[in-house]
């Protein structure tokens, strides 16, 4: 069955949870009155990207979390689904994770809550110093049908989509704060970048990839937005503007995975070719 899914391209301010927790229960709702089922935050969405020293003060429990969005969603008649990019505490230790969560009836339920896996530390990155690194795959059922989630760095490892999709997941939602990089030409070239990646994991693997962008400014640095929804072809089919907050919606429907995945069987050859990649993995790393 198709379902609309919408990415809400926003620009948090920089450590205030309110603001930006009240902004994103509007944005829910406004996707759900303009047919949404699903709708995908950024990166760090609830507080800004560039915390450092302040993301303690900042994070949240998932659970917490939850009440927030369910104190703003009370009157919310009809069910949607949604991933929230946010800081985490969690068992003592701070994470940059995406909680994906349902609203029914008004009430909010936690059901995945991944934590990203690939922590930068080059450039203008340094996330291992203030956040723990997560240890799992992020596939998980919905009322859809198989997603994974993966979180900005994470896919510039091609292995994480590789191994998201060998799971079952049928469409990939990667929440992103990526700081635009190389603008001397027409295109950002980080951005284009972060498309072609987007496209090649789509197509590579038959699979729907949903890339939700920050945009907007902190400490100088600027996030670009340009949010884009591929089907499993490898084709684009919504992208946002660059630069200011948008909501972009598309239809998703799983059909097309089959069919990608019929005139293209990388997948299956890999599924077949898969312990002796394992073997050979193994005589890699010791």
């Amino acid at each position: 069955m198709p379902f609309q899914l919408a990415c809400a391209q926003t620009s948090p301010k920089k450590g205030d949870l309110k603001r930006n927790i009240d902004e994103i229960g509007e944005i829910i709702s406004q996707a759900s009155q303009e047919g949404a089922d699903l709708v995908v935050f950024p990166e760090a969405s609830t507080s800004g990207y560039f915390l450092e020293g302040g993301v303690l003060e900042s994070s949240l429990t998932s659970q917490g979390l939850a009440a927030e969005l369910e104190m703003r969603l009370r009157h919310q008649e009809a069910t949607i689904d949604v991933l929230v990019g946010f800081y985490e505490s969690w068992e003592g230790n701070l994470y940059n994770s995406a909680a994906y969560v349902e609203v029914m009836d008004g009430k909010v339920q936690v059901r995945h809550v991944y934590r990203k896996f690939f922590l930068p530390t080059y450039g203008v990155f340094d996330e291992s110093r203030f956040v723990s690194r997560g240890q799992e795959l992020g596939v998980f059922e919905t009322r859809f049908g198989t997603m994974g989630v993966l979180v900005c760095e994470d896919i510039w490892h091609s292995i994480m989509p590789t191994l998201v999709a060998l799971r079952g997941a049928k469409l990939v939602l990667v929440p992103s704060a990526s700081p635009g990089r190389g603008f001397s030409g027409d295109q950002v070239e980080s951005l284009d970048r972060y498309h072609r990646l987007m496209a090649a994991l789509a197509e590579e693997h038959g699979v729907w990839a949903a890339n939700c962008q920050l945009c907007g400014f902190e400490g100088g640095k600027g996030f670009v937005g340009g949010s884009r929804i591929i089907n499993p072809f490898g084709l684009t089919v919504a992208s946002s503007p660059i630069l200011e907050p948008h909501l972009l919606l598309a239809e998703v429907d799983f059909d097309l995975v089959t069919i990608a995945r019929s005139a293209s069987p990388l997948l299956a050859n890999l599924e077949s070719a898969w312990g002796d990649v394992k073997r050979l993995v193994d005589q890699i790393v010791k």
